[in-house]
């Protein structure tokens, strides 16, 4: 009987342990992305409550007027100053003018918030919409309306992921008599993979 050489050994022993490892990891990390991606296909399966909206009115002082009119980014520093007195929902997107009145505009998972201020009389209207529990877990999930940070985490989850898989895949060839099959396997995976994205991408 041949034996396995030891350094050989000690390599697939060392890749089962960082494959536990990382699959104990990332446990949870698939279970969420694996459940969103159910609700993102079926959007009415938890459809839950309603989406609270709201809409309030506000006059500015002179002070906080004269600082958005002097601002480099006007829009950025009506998001600021609004900020400061009511619950916005989002990160701020953009702004500018239109028709004669400073707009901005905030997006995030959690909502969005549009503001709109009249410079001559410093009135305000705030209009925030606040997304329910599942739209927050299926914006994560696309992690597009989460923010920057959010994305490098979901970066991060899928180099794991990926790492996991590889490795999972490398410890096949320590086991020479499955190797044939999951080869096998793989190819047919591939080949059903190829089929239904010909059959149903247009």
């Amino acid at each position: 009987m041949t034996k396995e050489p030891v350094g050989k050994g000690v390599f697939y022993r060392l890749m089962r342990d960082w494959h536990g490892y990382l699959s104990a990891f990332a446990f949870l990390i698939l279970l969420f992305f694996a459940v969103t991606g159910v609700l993102l296909n079926h959007p009415n399966l938890f459809p839950g409550p309603g989406v609270p909206y709201f809409d309030k009115e506000y006059d500015l002082t002179a002070t906080e007027l004269a600082r958005i009119k002097a601002a480099p980014s006007p829009g950025r520093a009506l998001y600021d100053v609004m900020s400061g007195k009511v619950k916005l929902a989002g990160r701020y997107d953009g702004g500018g003018m239109m028709s004669g009145t400073l707009v901005a505009r905030a997006e995030g998972a959690r909502g969005t918030s549009d503001l709109e201020v009249n410079l001559t009389t410093g009135h305000v209207e705030v209009n925030v919409s606040r997304r329910n529990a599942v739209d927050v877990l299926n914006a994560l999930h696309r992690a597009e309306l989460a923010g920057k940070p959010w994305k490098f985490v979901v970066d991060g989850l899928a180099a794991v992921l990926i790492i996991m898989a590889i490795l999972g895949y490398v410890l096949f060839f320590a086991l020479r008599f499955r190797l044939r099959t999951a080869l096998i396997l793989t190819g047919a995976s591939l080949v059903l993979f190829a089929g239904l994205f010909a059959l149903f991408v247009t």
